[in-house]
């Protein structure tokens, strides 16, 4: 991440602070929008990044969207939530789905060998549509940089798309590694257009689009967003924004093209959550990680990547195309999910913003936390000059306890003097406890303590240790 001056970050914030708020739909307590707020315009300053537009799905619902910043800087443009932006590769999200009703039309299966469709790529007749759609093909990647190369700033098609990358010797074989790869997503597309006669995004406008309620999503592929829209940005080191070149008509074909509001692209995950639109054995294929012929996870399922975060399942995926970055998380058996579309390329700022969201949104609000705070700071203090309270422990921890262990913590903890801050940063259930992590810093060091409470609320652990 780049490092901003701060000067400028003081200039930023000011500026942010000044700004008028763009929300379209607020459903969220005024505590918790506020903490997104915070979250979305430190972020913004910190890194120099233009604007961002979010949406957050709450209980399935579209709970809060708002936008940030300046969507163009000339002339400046404030951002709104009514403003498309460029997803990037979260298209390989449709393009997955388009496939996926076609399959459930019986038009094609996942199954099936590319080289029904393209007989003369490499090796077309041992791989798979669920292979390309899963990046285990073995299909070179054409954009792995993170800027516009000449070739790249004039049209091309598909089929030259396929011609020089896909005609090409295999970086692995089929199935044996995971290797993000744009072609195969070009070929997904031209696989759709082969069968239906259509274009990837005049498929998704004419079948997907209209029964999620989205009416004016945006074919990029072809020209750049309006000036009604936010503009892209790119950055030379610490240079200042410049407005991003438009990458040649139909390298995004399939792999990157879509443009929409933050707002339209929640619509989509509302739709995965409840599991409409598509048959619950779509869903189920594209959010199942795929396999590798070793036995290994590969991370990713059908257009989207499968993980967890902090214990909660995460279906996600991220987008760049050029002046254009994106993030979009799911979280479906939260019924939660959370959307950042920002103008600036080759940064991660919206990676910071969606995930500290996610954070605020599953943050657990227990009665109990404030007061198992403030016991904790007590119990540290004691232990910085020696001393417990042993009515707050169980006799597990008593022994724990003992002279040795007292004397460690003292002649340790004692020259650190007073904490700067003591927090919570995490509690779950185990053992039949309650586990809470809190984290102390001191000028020149932290300290990480984890407790274990019993359910009368005697400790049955506290240990400190260096932080990791």
């Amino acid at each position: 991440m780049r490092t901003i001056p701060r000067c400028l970050i003081l200039t930023a914030l000011l500026a942010l602070a000044s700004a008028p708020a763009f929300a379209e739909n607020t459903a969220l307590p005024p505590d918790l929008a506020g903490q997104i707020d915070k979250i979305a315009m430190e972020t913004l300053a910190k890194t120099g990044m233009p604007s961002a537009s979010i949406a957050v799905v709450r209980n399935g619902e579209l709970a809060y969207v708002h936008a940030y910043g300046d969507a163009r800087l000339d002339p400046k443009t404030p951002a709104t939530p009514a403003m498309r932006y460029s997803i990037g590769s979260i298209s390989k999200e449709f393009t997955a789905a388009a496939i996926l009703m076609l399959q459930q039309q019986g038009k094609l299966s996942l199954d099936d060998k590319i080289a029904k469709f393209f007989p003369g790529l490499t090796d077309a007749d041992h791989i798979t549509i669920r292979q390309i759609l899963s990046h285990t093909s073995g299909y070179q990647d054409f954009w792995p940089q993170d800027y516009l190369m000449p070739a790249m700033k004039l049209a091309t098609t598909p089929q030259q798309i396929m011609d020089t990358w896909a005609r090409k010797p295999l970086d692995f074989a089929p199935g044996s590694k995971w290797q993000y790869s744009n072609t195969g997503y070009v070929i997904a597309g031209a696989i759709v257009q082969k069968v239906t006669g259509q274009t990837p995004f005049e498929f998704l406008q004419r079948h997907l689009f209209p029964g999620l309620g989205i009416g004016d999503a945006y074919d990029t592929n072809l020209h750049a967003l309006p000036a009604g829209d936010a503009r892209g940005y790119s950055r030379y080191a610490l240079g200042p924004l410049r407005p991003s070149q438009k990458e040649g008509v139909n390298w995004m074909f399939g792999a990157g093209e879509l443009a929409m509001t933050a707002g339209d692209l929640a619509k989509w995950d509302i739709a995965m959550i409840d599991q409409t639109l598509l048959q619950p054995a779509s869903w189920k294929a594209m959010q199942t990680e795929v396999v590798l012929n070793n036995g290994l996870g590969s991370g990713y399922g059908l257009g989207v990547f499968v993980g967890q975060m902090d214990g909660h399942r995460m279906i996600s995926h991220d987008g760049e195309v050029m002046g254009f970055t994106a993030g979009n998380y799911i979280f479906p058996d939260d019924r939660t999910a959370v959307v950042v579309l920002t103008n600036q390329d080759a940064v991660a700022a919206f990676r910071s913003i969606g995930t500290g969201i996610a954070k605020a949104l599953f943050e657990v609000r227990d009665p109990t936390a404030a007061r198992a705070l403030a016991q904790a700071k007590t119990i540290f203090a004691g232990l910085q000059h020696g001393r417990i309270d042993r009515a707050l422990f169980t006799a597990d921890a008593n022994s724990y306890f003992d002279a040795t262990a007292l004397h460690d913590y003292q002649t340790s903890l004692a020259p650190l003097g007073k904490p700067v801050s003591f927090t919570q940063r995490a509690q779950r259930l185990r053992g039949g406890m309650t586990m809470r992590a809190y984290e102390v810093t001191f000028p020149k060091t932290k300290l990480d303590i984890s407790t274990y409470a019993m359910p009368d609320g005697k400790l049955e652990q506290y240990i400190v240790s260096p932080s990791g």
